[in-house]
């Protein structure tokens, strides 16, 4: 009998990656990846979008478009990238380099009652990147698969998808400033740029 590992548990999978982030700019979708990257470790580096459901992958391809030298690491959940479905396909099209868009699939909608999402129904996001042309897609299900992916990190080789499947269970919130034009200015600091 083969014992089957536990599910990887959403916490530590956002502590390894921004543990390997490097230099990289770090922009979440929000809910549950707002707080589990600011719980990882609140930085001027990290964006965090509060009320943007479906733009997180975008303003990534934005970021990394921009600052071409930049890495960009996209950190979000199953549900606020089945709303931006689109972006796949325009990340895939414009192909940057620098850009990692990286999934926390627990096949629910989190922030609105653990609804299941489309993942937990045969969707496959995994696959929709590699078919929309990432030049490297990850499923990743166990600790050996998120090992390797962590070798791709900073991303500079990409564009890069990683669908990361891990438990349903909510740790407690934690919670970065809400105050949007605050994250704003110190993302924009953190880029170079003065604060509008």
């Amino acid at each position: 009998m083969v014992k089957e590992s536990s599910p990887l548990k959403r916490r530590e999978v956002v502590k390894k990656i921004i543990d390997n982030r490097g230099k990289a700019k770090v922009i979440t979708g929000l809910g549950s990846a707002t707080y589990d990257v600011f719980n990882a470790g609140d930085s001027d580096s990290n964006f965090y979008l509060w009320g943007a459901m479906g733009g997180a992958a975008m303003t990534g391809l934005g970021l990394a478009l921009a600052k071409p030298d930049t890495p960009a690491i996209v950190i979000t959940g199953d549900g606020e990238q089945l709303m931006g479905m689109g972006s796949i396909a325009s990340i895939g099209v414009q192909k940057p380099k620098n850009l990692a868009v990286i999934i926390l699939d627990n096949g629910y909608f989190g922030e609105t009652g653990m609804q299941k999402s489309h993942t937990s129904q045969g969707v496959d996001l995994h696959s929709i990147a590699k078919a929309s042309n990432f030049k490297h897609s990850f499923l990743i299900n166990c600790q050996k698969d998120l090992d390797n992916f962590i070798s791709f990190l900073p991303p500079s080789d990409g564009p890069i998808f990683a669908n990361i499947k891990i438990d349903s269970k909510n740790p407690p919130r934690s919670l970065p400033i809400l105050d949007g034009v605050e994250l704003k200015n110190r993302f924009r600091r953190s880029l170079g740029f003065k604060p509008l």
